[in-house]
């Protein structure tokens, strides 16, 4: 089980390797929610998300000669970058298992990283075990996307970053909307906050259709999404929270969310206008929650991570094209 000091510890391995994202505002943004509204773009991030944390987490921690035979995983683009990236960084190779209907630009990004892309079909093949047979036969280690400790570790790393630029202007109690999909930097980010800021509360953040997390967090047990494809929010596509992530959510977090695919779109155009990123539009589900359900917060201001910003020019030209505005 991941706990805040393995978090310290992972931020000390990612020290000169991963960025120290900045909180974003914009007086804009605030007139939209009613409140302050802080964003901590995690699309600046090494790879274009937070999952270079997780990624060089997980392999610095690895004994040297386990480490030196490779590393495998699997993902949807962002995960697989991360761990991509950590490997060419430690100088190991990489096997990254993808669906095939994932962004052509996190496909072609993992390959140009260094990693063997294996695709599969995310609506009949079962990653795990995908993953779990070519780490037999190559005597490979598996970096779990979300439910492995050191990913989780890694993961907690921006909330270790939030808690004290929170602290530097002046927020010392407000909700964090996560983006949310198995829950490792949800999870991540609210051990951290526990630890460093009790008075911040993590919440996650899920897309129309996909809130397993949500439904978990009301029932008080593991529950299961039905579909498994057909949201642009592929990101934090999940079939359900993890083993390792539920307990720590179910502990720390404050209730979840969800936003619809339209809210996610106009909160990347949002963004790309009044802060001049980029975000894909799962990684811009916790900025449409904080920009579009007020009422479904508390507090004089809100922390919204943009986990991510990998996205097509196709999707990305489309958000901005249907809210111009």
């Amino acid at each position: 089980m991941s706990t805040l000091e393995m978090i310290e510890a992972a931020a000390k391995r990612l020290a000169g390797h991963a960025r120290r994202t900045p909180l974003l505002s914009s007086p804009f943004l605030d007139e939209i929610a009613g409140r302050r509204v802080l964003v901590k773009p995690e699309c600046l991030q090494q790879t274009g998300s937070f999952k270079f944390r997780g990624g060089w987490s997980a392999l610095s921690a690895l004994a040297p000669e386990v480490r030196a035979r490779g590393v495998i995983a699997f993902s949807s683009g962002n995960h697989a970058q991360g761990v991509a990236a950590a490997a060419r960084g430690h100088g190991v190779p990489a096997v990254i298992v993808m669906p095939e209907d994932a962004p052509r630009l996190k496909i072609a990004n993992t390959r140009a990283l260094g990693a063997e892309v294996v695709l599969y079909d995310r609506a009949t093949g079962d990653r795990d075990a995908i993953g779990a047979q070519l780490a037999k036969e190559r005597g490979l280690t598996l970096i779990k996307p979300f439910d492995e400790p050191q990913v989780i570790a890694g993961q907690g790393t921006c909330g270790l970053e939030i808690a004290a630029q929170a602290a530097e202007q002046g927020v010392t109690e407000a909700d964090v909307l996560v983006c949310c999909g198995g829950g490792g930097l949800t999870s991540g980010v609210a051990l951290a906050l526990e630890g460093h800021a009790p008075g911040l509360r993590a919440r996650p953040v899920e897309p129309d259709g996909f809130d397993d997390v949500a439904r978990s967090l009301t029932t008080g047990r593991i529950e299961r999404n039905e579909k498994l494809t057909g949201s642009l929010c592929d990101a934090i596509i999940s079939p359900q929270p993890g083993e390792l992530t539920f307990p720590i959510m179910h502990r720390l977090c404050g209730p979840g969310l969800t936003v619809s695919e339209d809210e996610a779109l106009r909160a990347m155009a949002l963004a790309f206008t009044r802060l001049k990123i980029v975000l894909e539009p799962g990684g811009a589900v916790s900025l449409a929650a904080a920009l579009f359900h007020p009422g479904a917060v508390s507090g004089d201001a809100v922390i919204a991570v943009a986990s991510g910003g990998n996205v097509d020019a196709e999707v990305f030209g489309m958000a901005l094209e249907k809210h111009a505005d």
